[in-house]
């Protein structure tokens, strides 16, 4: 099975040729210019994605949270759908455009490793969020039950540390503790 397909790879596409594609609730992300395109994830993938939107949600006071399939333009060549995602009432940046796609860094992005995607989310998409401004990046590891905490200091990220299933850690973009065990209960 494969996880994770490149369309067309010697083909180039800009931001505004892929937000004009037919609606699908496929996970398509435009990463360099080049589309990127997963089969529907696994179920623990989800119940991953689940929890973690769950426990964000509440922890969240103001704002909105969101979860793939929802794009996120960064520029002509980049438009991601993270797995999940939270823009403070705040953050007027980062704004909705047309009820479509949100334009602009939100201010917390997690992402679940799968194994046809954990390149590019600890690779690629680690150096757009940098690039952007996204203040907090979570990248979970529901495998090795490992959740790592990146947050942007001096335009770079600066791991705050990674925790298991027993830990918690100060979320500074949340202003709040978060229970680490709640991410990998199904």
């Amino acid at each position: 099975m494969v996880d994770h397909v490149q369309i067309a790879p010697r083909t180039r596409m800009t931001s505004a040729e892929f937000l004009a594609l037919p609606e699908s609730n496929l996970p398509m992300e435009l990463l360099n210019g080049e589309i990127f395109m997963s089969p529907a994830p696994t179920i623990g993938h989800q119940r991953s994605v689940r929890q973690i939107f769950k426990v964000v949600d509440e922890l969240s006071v103001d704002g909105e949270v969101f979860f793939a399939p929802a794009d996120v333009y960064f520029d002509e060549d980049n438009t991601g759908q993270p797995d999940v995602f939270w823009i403070s009432a705040h953050n007027t940046p980062c704004i909705l455009v047309e009820e479509h796609y949100w334009q602009g860094a939100p201010d917390l992005i997690v992402e679940v490793l799968s194994p046809g995607t954990g390149r590019q989310d600890k690779n690629a998409k680690f150096k757009l969020y940098q690039k952007y401004g996204v203040r907090e990046y979570w990248i979970a590891d529901p495998v090795h039950k490992v959740l790592e905490v990146w947050q942007l200091q001096d335009r770079r990220y600066t791991l705050q540390g990674a925790y298991g299933p027993e830990d918690t850690f100060e979320s500074a973009v949340l202003g709040k503790s978060v229970d680490v065990s709640k991410k990998f209960t199904a």
